[in-house]
């Protein structure tokens, strides 16, 4: 490996181009999978509007839910005397940095009650404080800047942003990592119902101690006045990350097509370097080394110098790409470089060093030994 420097950086510079694409490629669709996945609680239950299963956002119900779920079901888990309920609208409003500017930029709200942080214990206010009811205050997720496109101190405790040109108070931060809600913007039940001009909910959820899924949704299917769907968090979830699963295997398939110009011009550097080494596979053989000797000599060589790309690659992702928020039309999510993550980055390497050295092998063992010797 180290008679030709300038060989060996070119290999392992094409095998640390291609690894890092398909690592980035790997932790997008992780990130946007762990997102989803994570934003569900196994003991949450959704009270949706009825043919609103896939969109929070279209849901609407009755103000009226959370009382009447709360004396009907049983076996809702509290805390001193508190249901596990929260009523919430979800509702993707224009933010703007001004009261007469036109950057406006399209935020997720969600106007929750202090009983959300029982249902989403995911959330923890990291800076700042609580915003106070009836008050224009808000509170923003770690990410909520990533999904507004601004810088990260615009977003700081203290700081304004105008809502439907009513200037709002930034008076918190808050984390939940690897969910949806890290992107968010949280604010008064009753100022963002104000704000939408709606006296209803976009739905409520619940947490279960003892009871079960069938206690809530018997409650939903006999209530017909209210219109209602009952649907696992989990469950909920689980549909979007189905509904953007092609958007993961379109980040998959751009990955392939560039790493496969990687490969090709892996191979014809590979081409070129073992074309130059002709009369030295012709020696090897006329001194008694099997081809095959000779084949696996060469595939350890490009193997060796492909994983020191991938390493090299890995390197690069830890240090640029892990935790790069990822904006998407319902926020914003990091990605992730996890233990799978580096592992089909670190196989990718390994595959590119094998499959790279195999043709050019061959080709140049094709050739009679006498006329290898006599290559120039």
């Amino acid at each position: 490996l180290g008679r030709s420097p300038l060989r060996l950086a070119m290999s392992v510079a094409g095998s640390l181009l291609v690894v890092v694409l398909v690592i980035a490629a790997a932790g997008f669709v992780r990130g946007l999978e762990r997102s989803l996945v994570g934003s569900g609680s196994t003991n949450n239950i959704m009270l949706l509007g009825a043919g609103s299963e896939e969109s929070v956002e279209r849901s609407e119900i009755s103000a009226s839910v959370p009382g009447q779920a709360a004396a009907a079901i049983t076996g809702i888990q509290k805390r001193m005397d508190t249901p596990f309920i929260s009523p919430e609208v979800h509702v993707a409003l224009a933010v703007s940095t001004g009261p007469n500017k036109t950057d406006n930029a399209q935020a997720v709200f969600r106007g929750v009650r202090p009983e959300a942080f029982l249902v989403h214990p995911q959330v923890r206010i990291v800076e700042g404080r609580m915003f106070h009811p009836g008050e224009d205050e808000l509170i923003v997720g770690e990410l909520a800047s990533t999904r507004l496109g601004l810088p990260h101190e615009r977003l700081a405790v203290g700081k304004h942003i105008w809502v439907d040109g009513k200037r709002q108070v930034i008076v918190g931060r808050f984390t939940a990592p690897h969910t949806v809600m890290n992107a968010e913007i949280w604010c008064p039940l009753t100022n963002l119902q104000i704000i939408t001009r709606r006296d209803s909910l976009s739905c409520v959820v619940l947490t279960l101690g003892e009871g079960e899924f069938a206690d809530v949704d018997a409650f939903a299917s006999t209530r017909l006045d209210l219109e209602l769907i009952a649907m696992r968090e989990t469950d909920y979830y689980r549909k979007l990350t189905d509904f953007y699963r092609p958007v993961g295997k379109m980040v998959w398939i751009t990955a392939l097509l560039v790493a496969l110009g990687g490969i090709f011009g892996g191979l014809n550097t590979m081409y070129a370097a073992f074309a130059s080494r002709i009369r030295e596979i012709g020696m090897l053989q006329s001194i008694g080394f099997s081809r095959l000797a000779i084949v696996v000599s060469f595939v350890e060589e490009s193997v060796v110098a492909a994983s020191a790309g991938s390493v090299a690659a890995l390197l690069v992702c830890l240090v640029w790409l892990d935790g790069l928020a990822v904006r998407f039309s319902m926020g914003a999510f990091g990605i992730m470089l996890d233990g799978p993550t580096i592992a089909i980055g670190l196989a990718a390497g390994g595959l590119l060093g094998l499959v790279g050295s195999l043709p050019p092998a061959a080709r140049c063992l094709r050739m009679p030994i006498a006329e290898s010797l006599k290559a120039t």
